[in-house]
């Protein structure tokens, strides 16, 4: 039901819309015809009366008015059931008929043999007349139809609306959580990771008893946070496709720092132009490759030399590289658990941005990871 017809109880009791009509047809029954008992008058209140199931049958109704307005020249109970037929019962050749013997009622006198003496210019006023009278109640009832398909169209319409709202809402929920599942791999697991390898190395080179208990607890407490971060990510991750990152990010100007808090032996050439015009998302692109590619060496490759490259020009974009040797035997492995989705999310998030990453292995027993980034980005 539409907005326009569910507000109407409000302003009106229910009985008026049935009631109402038929009132209306009485009264105008005895302004025509008096009160005196008859054949006219009671052929116009049995018109009056037939307005009262004017909803349930329309056409009955309306062919019930019709001989009190052609006996006894009756107009609002003829009309006010041709309205009806036009507002509920919209067939072209109904209304047609309908209309035409409306016409005829009001054009043709009665008795019928009074309009062969009638003047020409007359009957022809007459007959416009009749058609104007027919053609009243069956335009102001199709508005009125139009009027309310109309209303029902612009309810749906919102109802729709809001149900896409509600599904973007939802859409935006889960591209959150898989934002969030990206921030927390890329920025807890690297922190947490390398409060595991300090730890680690407090635990072989103390003599204390207690600080080495307390570095071993430590790195316990950091690998038993890395494996519950790496189900939740897991969980997260499924609940929708990342896009955009969220704010506030780092840029190519914290390479240094990251490079600097990794306590790894990296080598560091950065041939980007400060001054170059890039995009937000390709920086932080960028540094989320270096800092997975760090946290990865530690992982699988302690002890090993790590080169870090960044190279730009207009033509081929920004070129991040990580190349890092064997690791060293005597450096123990931190033990740290994964999740496998460091470099499936750094893929997937170098595609989007219309760049590639190739992470293989290199001949010399390291591990390379290259990435390409236009400078805008997609």
């Amino acid at each position: 039901m539409s907005l326009w017809r569910a507000s109407m109880p409000d302003r009106l009791p229910a009985w008026v819309p049935v009631v109402g009509p038929a009132l209306l047809g009485t009264g105008d029954a005895l302004l025509v015809n008096g009160v005196d008992p008859g054949r006219d008058l009671g052929l116009s209140l049995l018109a009056a009366v037939a307005l009262l199931w004017r909803r349930r049958l329309p056409v009955t109704a309306f062919l019930a008015t019709l001989p009190g307005m052609y006996l006894t020249y009756i107009w609002l109970a003829p009309m006010i059931a041709l309205y009806t037929v036009a507002a509920r019962r919209p067939d072209r050749w109904l209304l047609a008929g309908t209309g035409l013997l409306m016409a005829a009622a009001q054009f043709v006198p009665y008795p019928a043999a009074e309009l062969a003496h009638a003047d020409r210019r007359e009957t022809a006023v007459n007959l416009v007349d009749a058609f104007v009278v027919a053609a009243t109640p069956i335009a102001l009832g199709l508005l009125t139809r139009t009027r309310r398909e109309l209303a029902d169209r612009l309810d749906e319409l919102t109802r729709s609306r809001a149900r896409e709202d509600r599904l973007l809402a939802d859409r935006v929920v889960a591209t959150e959580r898989a934002r969030l599942a990206r921030e927390m791999h890329d920025v807890v697991a690297h922190q947490v990771s390398l409060i595991s390898l300090q730890a680690g190395a407090v635990q072989i080179s103390t003599e204390d008893l207690q600080a080495r208990a307390g570095a071993r607890t430590i790195r316990e407490l950091s690998v038993r946070t890395l494996d519950e971060l790496r189900h939740m990510v897991g969980i997260l991750r499924a609940a929708g496709a990342d896009t955009e990152e969220l704010t506030p990010q780092p840029r190519l100007s914290d390479l240094p720092r990251l490079i600097e808090l990794s306590a790894l032996d990296v080598t560091f050439e950065d041939g980007s132009d400060p001054r170059a015009d890039r995009s937000e998302a390709v920086e932080r692109a960028a540094f989320r490759t270096v800092q997975e590619a760090l946290t990865n060496v530690r992982k699988h490759a302690p002890g090993s030399k790590v080169r870090v490259r960044v190279i730009e020009d207009e033509r081929s974009g920004l070129l991040v590289e990580i190349r890092n040797g064997p690791a060293d035997s005597a450096v123990p492995a931190p033990d740290l658990p994964g999740g496998g989705h460091g470099l499936v999310g750094l893929r997937e998030r170098a595609q989007s941005l219309g760049g590639t990453l190739e992470a293989r292995a290199t001949r010399e027993g390291g591990f390379v990871v290259r990435a390409r980034f236009p400078r805008e980005g997609r």
